[in-house]
């Protein structure tokens, strides 16, 4: 296997803490089988403290995900407004949107894709592998900026936003300066 193309710390935004959470890691790394990326989102935490989706009996595309515990990835052209967005619950649900602008979904709206979901859980550690095909990522031919998130929510039903910056006051995922990834 390649070395990960890159590794990165999510942080909470400070307006929703969530104490029971240690840690959450983000690696990227490159699939050169067959294209590609996997996304490999560790989360270190009291998993008691925390509500996770419980498995879909029938996983598929959804939206919404944010509402609860999700995993989030954006991934554009580091020059450009266009770009995707990837949810992944614990649940085995997903969604893929693709925009043209920020928060301006483009006019096929949803992006062709089927990731394949690997979650695994353990004492304290939640790991989810996801697979995203060349197909739904930019040009390979161009920088990518890249932004990594998660929504983590509590047992009491609050929400904590992590990502890797959060250049706003309130937690926006969309914001591009919060995008500090950057992969050839």
């Amino acid at each position: 296997m390649p070395p990960p193309l890159a590794s990165h710390w999510l942080l909470a935004h400070p307006g929703t803490p969530a104490p029971a959470v240690r840690e959450l890691r983000v690696t990227v790394e490159p699939d050169p089988a067959q294209g590609g990326w996997w996304l490999r989102y560790t989360l270190r935490a009291a998993l008691e403290a925390l509500r996770l989706p419980p498995p879909a009996a029938q996983p598929g595309p959804a939206d919404g995900l944010w509402r609860h515990t999700c995993f989030e990835a954006f991934v554009g052209a580091a020059r450009g407004a266009a770009y995707h967005e990837f949810n992944f619950s614990p649940s085995g649900h997903w969604a893929a949107y693709a925009f043209s602008a920020p928060r301006q979904r483009a006019s096929a709206g949803h992006l062709p894709l089927a990731p394949r979901l690997q979650w695994r859980q353990g004492v304290g550690t939640l790991t989810l592998d996801a697979w995203l095909p060349q197909g739904v990522l930019p040009s390979a031919n161009t920088p990518h900026a890249l932004g990594l998130s998660a929504v983590i929510e509590t047992d009491d039903g609050r929400l904590s936003y992590w990502a890797l910056a959060h250049p706003a006051p309130q937690p926006d995922f969309h914001h591009r300066a919060g995008w500090t990834a950057r992969l050839p």
